[in-house]
């Protein structure tokens, strides 16, 4: 990855850290799902209202580091009005960017800003546990999950 996109990817991440879109209790939520990652303390809860498979409205709150920030903030533009298999179809591929940095730049968009959290394991987690709550949620899960 160049240095020019590592830098504008910087700044997308502390920007969506700073301020985060969706960042709110959704009333009338009808599944919600909360991440704890004990490594660095990042906690997460998802709000979603789904209607059958999609998902019509998101929104998210918690603490935590800039990077869990920023993947609960663009997660929830991301999966906005996608269907439960949309959802774990992202979920797989967000997987494979953050775990090995592999992706095609098309199909990735926003989410192509954390091409470079592979390279730093403990970042890993802090990234990738917004997208398992949401699974989590979607799913109808009401056990919260962990990255242990």
């Amino acid at each position: 990855m160049s240095d020019d996109l590592n830098v504008l990817y910087r700044e997308v991440i502390l920007d969506h850290s700073k301020s985060p879109r969706n960042f709110r209790k959704l009333e009338g939520a009808n599944r919600t799902a909360q991440g704890y990652n004990p490594l660095c303390g990042d906690n997460v809860t998802i709000f979603l209202l789904m209607d059958g498979d999609i998902i019509k409205d998101i929104s998210f709150q918690g603490s935590g580091c800039a990077i869990s920030k920023a993947s609960a903030s663009i997660l929830t533009d991301a999966v906005k009005g996608k269907t439960k298999a949309e959802v774990k179809s992202m979920f797989d591929k967000v997987h494979d960017l953050l775990t090995t940095g592999n992706f095609d730049i098309d199909s990735a968009g926003k989410l192509a800003v954390f091409a470079g959290v592979h390279k730093f394991p403990a970042r890993v987690k802090c990234a990738i546990l917004p997208w398992y709550a949401v699974l989590s949620a979607v799913e109808g899960k009401s056990e919260p999950v962990s990255t242990e």
